[in-house]
């Protein structure tokens, strides 16, 4: 693939007007915190400008060409997500779940370009320079480039850097009759054999030191072992003790609560932005808890709810 040259007639631009506007490609994001789920700390995003999206997205059709996201990889792959990932471990038992610590930061141009060599995805050295510049950011000009988490190409980034990872240690969990799934920076592992688990972030560990040099690194505290005794979750998903998924007795509280303030007429516009994502949710994961709130407050009312949802494109 000569990538300068697919770039420029993608978008009708010579070549040396690509290679100065890849130049300036790392400094084009708007930079910003948000909270973190947990409520503790922030995340930082970058978000890449409108001009270096569209350059970001045609990489991104390149890549998915040529290669194919391992089968234990849920996030950010067609046909998966967090439901398909949660349902992979709804009927075990026992449940490991661990974070990486400073995912998408933690990954660099050279980190990608040997992923991508071992993976034989051909990438010529004529086209790194762009690819360096095109997929990865500094917050400072004097910061090392890294990967930014807001930019359409960092996920199949990230994913191609983890498929090694992945390969091991699914193929490890595999011969220990355990069950392996990624997320983007969450790993979860389920099985139905009591205390299999605790050998296992001793091989996460090990196979990240082996493949990034530790790099790449685990946030102990969020190492979390769980059983059908306490309440389980993965990314984000409740798995209930019958071997199915759930939003979760909170979730449908607030909702119910949420959902009759709306028909109070006591509900700020933003509240009900939030029901509607909430409800959306919930017809993701477990669709039949919006016939009860119908049947509850009316035929329709959910359905209402869902139109009022007006997403924010950030384009």
């Amino acid at each position: 693939m000569n990538l300068k040259s697919h770039l420029s007639s993608t978008f009708m631009l010579d070549d040396d007007t690509i290679h100065k506007f890849a130049m300036t490609c790392p400094h084009r994001y708007k930079v910003y915190s948000i909270p973190k789920r947990n409520g503790v700390g922030s995340r930082t995003i970058a978000h890449p400008s409108k001009e270096l999206k569209f350059f970001q997205r045609e990489i991104v059709n390149y890549l998915d060409s040529v290669y194919q996201c391992h089968e234990s990889a849920f996030a950010y792959v067609r046909g998966r997500g967090i439901k398909e990932n949660a349902l992979s471990h709804a009927r075990n038992e026992y449940i490991l779940k661990m974070d990486f610590k400073n995912f998408f930061p933690s990954i660099t141009p050279e980190l990608f370009f040997i992923q991508a060599r071992n993976l034989s995805i051909p990438i010529p050295q004529r086209d790194k320079s762009l690819m360096r510049h095109f997929l990865f950011y500094k917050r400072n000009r004097t910061d090392s480039l890294t990967l930014s988490i807001g930019a359409p190409s960092s996920p199949i980034v990230s994913n191609i850097c983890m498929h090694a990872f992945d390969e091991i240690v699914s193929h490890e969990s595999t011969l220990k009759n355990i069950k392996y799934s990624r997320y983007a920076d969450d790993i979860t592992f389920s099985t139905t054999d009591k205390d299999i688990l605790f050998s296992i972030p001793s091989l996460v560990s090990e196979t990240l030191s082996t493949i990034y040099q530790s790099q790449i690194e685990v946030n102990p505290n969020k190492t979390i072992f769980s059983s059908k005794a306490h309440c389980r979750f993965v990314t984000g998903v409740t798995l209930t003790n019958q071997g199915g998924i759930s939003i979760g007795r909170e979730r449908k509280r607030i909702i119910i609560a949420m959902v009759h303030r709306f028909i109070l007429n006591k509900l700020e516009p933003k509240e009900i932005s939030k029901l509607a994502g909430l409800l959306a949710f919930a017809k993701h994961i477990e669709p039949h808890f919006l016939t009860r709130i119908d049947l509850k407050y009316g035929v329709g009312t959910s359905a209402q709810l869902l139109k009022l949802s007006n997403p924010h494109d950030s384009d």
